[in-house]
Order: C-alpha cells, then structure tokens, then sequence
C-alpha cells in the first residue's frame, strides 16, 4: 500500500478533492441549510403557522366527512384529494385542496368546530420551501439529478478530504484533531477546514447515504437490486390483488408513499357501476355508491388504526381510499387500501412486512430527519448540518487565499504514471455511484483538454 504515501498519489487526490470541492460546494450548503430548516419542520411551522395548526382542545372530532367539505367550501372550485388526521386534540387537520384553477392548498379545519382556520400554498412557506430546494432544487427530475450528483459526490469530497487530513510526519494524531486557533490567514483557514471535516465526516455521510435511497437514480437501482435478492418489499405484497401491469405505482397514484411501497401497484376498487351499465336490463339504481369517507375512518379504526394517518381519496371510478401512518420510529408505519364501493381491504402493509433493506433505510429516513429520538436527534444532525456548511464555506476561502492572482491555483495535473492508480479508485466509486462514474469521465476528458491547451499556450 506504498502507493498511498506517494507524492504523486496525494497529489492527484487533492487535484479530484480541489475540483469536486469547487463545483459541490455551493450544492452541499444549500442542501445543509435547507436540511437544518426542513429538520425542524414542526417547531418553524408551529410558531409561523400556529393559527392553523393549534386549535382549543375538543373532546370528540366531528366526521370526516364534514372537515373535507369544510375545507372545499373555502376554496374556489375546491376539490379535496387527501386528508391528514390530527395528531393531538388541539391540532387541526390537514386538507389537501385542488382549487378550480389547478393550485394546489393545503387547508387547515378545526377538528372540533369544522371551521376552515385557512390555507396555504406549501411551496411558498419557509419549510415547503426548503424540503422541495433540499430534494430538486424546484427544478423537477433534472434538479434532483444534480441534487443527487451533489450528495455522491460529497461522499467522494469526505472520502479524499479524510485522505489528505490524515497526519504524516511529526504532527500526531492530537494535534491534527484540534484547530489552529492563534494561526492567522490560510494555516488558519485550513487548519478550521481540516478539523471540521474529521468531526463531522461521520454524519455528513451518514446524511448522505440515507438520503441517496430518495434519489431517481441510485434509490431506482437500490430498489430494484433489493427486489431481485428479495430483501426489499416483498413480491407477495408487491403483486398482491389482480393489479394490472399498466397500474399506476401508489406514488404516481397518491403523491407519496413509503419508500418500500413507492413503486407498488396501487390496487383498484371493482367498479359496479361500469359493470352494471352493460346490462340495459338492470335497474337505473343497480349500481353500487361509495361507501363514503366516515364509513372508511370506521374500518380503519376497527382495523386498529389510530391518528394521525394520511387518507387520499379514491381518484376516479376505479380509485380505493388509501391510509398510511408515518410516525417517527418506523416500526409503527403500516399502509391499509379500501375498495371505495366494499370496504374490503384491497391491501394491508406493515413494517414487519418490509424486506431487510426496506427496513433499513426506513430507520435511516426517520434518523437523517430528526424524528426517531426527538430533539438528541435534531441537535446530532443539527451539527452534520452546520459542519457540511462550514466545510462548504471555508474550502472555497482557503482556495480563494491561496490562488495566484487572476489564475485558478488548481493542483498540477495527474502525472501518466498516476493516471492509472487513480482510474483504478475511481472506477471503484462509479460502481457504488453511477452519476459520479459519468461526471468523472466528462470531468476527466475536460481536464485532459484544459491541460493540453495550457501546455501549449505556455
């Protein structure tokens, strides 16, 4: 393992640690400052929005029924799609309205008194805000590429950053751990840089790699390898009920879902109506009606579960009611689907149904926000937070210090002989990253460009 010692070695990391850190920077601050917002989420939304979140406590909820026409009373043209249960009895339900002109409300109603206390456009609070920034920069599935092109490679940034930390020479381990205090200009910098990365390294990983799952590509390619082992949800839950092929997945069909039950089929009611209007023969009033969403809550109660739950209405004729909770230790978490004429319980999930790796990176979710130990659990990711936005600010410093005037200051490009120790590395993390593997060769071919074309300028 000589090689790692060499010069030439350490060279060629700092060159990948100096690039990738200039380019990711600006991405992992924002990640880390909307992160640190979104991780509490509750505590922000209660002091900006506690007129609609907290309400006098009531001793019994009126139906369901009546807080979803509340809400689509106040709404022009409103339609509800989903409904959020209260969690406490002085919290208010949540109400998912489409308005007549397609915008999309969530509408807050007194459980108690069925009053409508008001609505809000999600993207346009300061939480709202910060989880759609944190998961797609508000740019769709190309912003959440880059999102998820940022977060590999600030796994490639911890990794060579640790390298290049690591104490060579006199300077022991001890001195390496603490920061440079009484230094001034860039030993000052670096040293600040250095120290925060070995302390917080650890979790900014930790941050990263539970939320890759999330991610289009890497979570895409997690969930399918997972499927195909059998360690992730279970083809029995997976191809339960008589789902057609072309059936939209219960993400497409209710907007979120869990992870392990993002790409399941939504199951469909059986739709009698349609069935009786091929027979002229049967009577106007043959068909079969919804059951209705009270008589739904009553199942669900009876099938044990209790609020808060998360209820999206049936979408069109064949659509079912579909529940799940998301408490914040995942054991609790279970999905339930009713056929919207029956009742019969189309689907019934829990997380003891989940495969091992589903199980995982359930735990993982709730840790990475903050949920599983409450506040010892957002003050630790609180400090991955502010230390992957101290790392973002000072590494761009240290460069901007120590640069030449009116040059990059990049490190000297990789020697031949190098070129294939570090291919070797690289392919290594391409294989556990697939967008990194792509931006190495882009980003390799640019270099080979811009050192030919300096090389001859000069």
């Amino acid at each position: 393992m000589g090689w790692l010692s060499h010069p030439a070695t350490y060279r060629a990391v700092w060159r990948w640690h100096f690039y990738a850190g200039l380019i990711v920077a600006p991405f992992l601050l924002i990640l880390s400052v909307t992160g640190a917002i979104y991780l509490f989420n509750d505590e922000i939304n209660d002091v900006l929005h506690a007129e609609k979140r907290i309400v006098a406590p009531y001793e019994a909820a009126l139906p369901l029924s009546r807080l979803i026409a509340a809400a689509e009373a106040s709404v022009h043209g409103g339609k509800a799609t989903r409904i959020d249960t209260w969690s406490a009895p002085d919290r208010s339900a949540q109400v998912f309205v489409t308005a007549g002109d397609g915008t999309a409300l969530r509408v807050f109603v007194d459980p108690g008194t069925g009053a409508a206390l008001g609505s809000y456009v999600y993207e346009r609070t300061l939480v709202g805000f910060a989880d759609r920034f944190h998961g797609s920069l508000m740019l769709g599935a190309f912003g959440d590429a880059i999102v998820e092109l940022a977060a590999c490679w600030g796994v490639v940034l911890l990794v060579t950053g640790l390298y290049l930390w690591w104490p060579r020479g006199a300077r022991g381990f001890a001195d390496a751990l603490t920061p440079r205090l009484r230094a001034t200009g860039r030993p000052f910098w670096k040293s600040l840089h250095a120290v925060t990365g070995v302390w917080t390294a650890g979790l900014i990983l930790f941050l990263i790699l539970t939320g890759l799952p999330w991610a289009n590509v890497w979570g895409s390619l997690l969930r399918a390898g997972a499927d195909v082992a059998g360690i992730g949800y279970p083809v029995s839950h997976r191809n339960h009920g008589a789902a057609p092929a072309s059936a939209p997945t219960m993400k497409q069909a209710a907007g979120e879902a869990p992870w392990a039950l993002e790409n399941a089929p939504m199951p469909a009611s059986e739709d009698h109506s349609a069935h009786h209007g091929m027979h002229e023969s049967a009577p106007a009033d043959a068909a079969a009606k919804p059951i209705g969403v009270d008589r739904v809550a009553g199942i669900l109660a009876t099938a044990g579960m209790e609020h808060p739950y998360r209820l999206s209405l049936p979408a069109g004729p064949s659509g079912v009611y579909s529940a799940y909770t998301y408490p914040d230790r995942p054991q609790g978490q279970r999905t339930v689907q009713l056929d919207q004429y029956s009742g019969r319980v189309a689907n019934d999930v829990g997380f003891d149904d989940y495969g091992p790796v589903a199980k995982a990176v359930e735990l993982g979710v709730q840790l990475h926000m903050g949920n599983y130990f409450g506040w010892a659990n957002q003050i630790v990711m609180l400090f991955a937070c502010v230390g992957a936005a101290a790392l973002s600010i000072t590494g761009p410093v240290m460069w901007w210090r120590r640069r030449p005037k009116g040059a990059l200051g990049a490190p000297r490009p990789l020697a031949p002989a190098r070129v294939r120790t570090v291919a070797l590395i690289t392919m290594a993390i391409a294989a556990l990253f697939p967008l990194v593997g792509v931006s190495l060769i882009i980003a390799y071919g640019a270099d080979r460009v811009l050192s030919r074309r300096l090389s001859e300028a000069s």
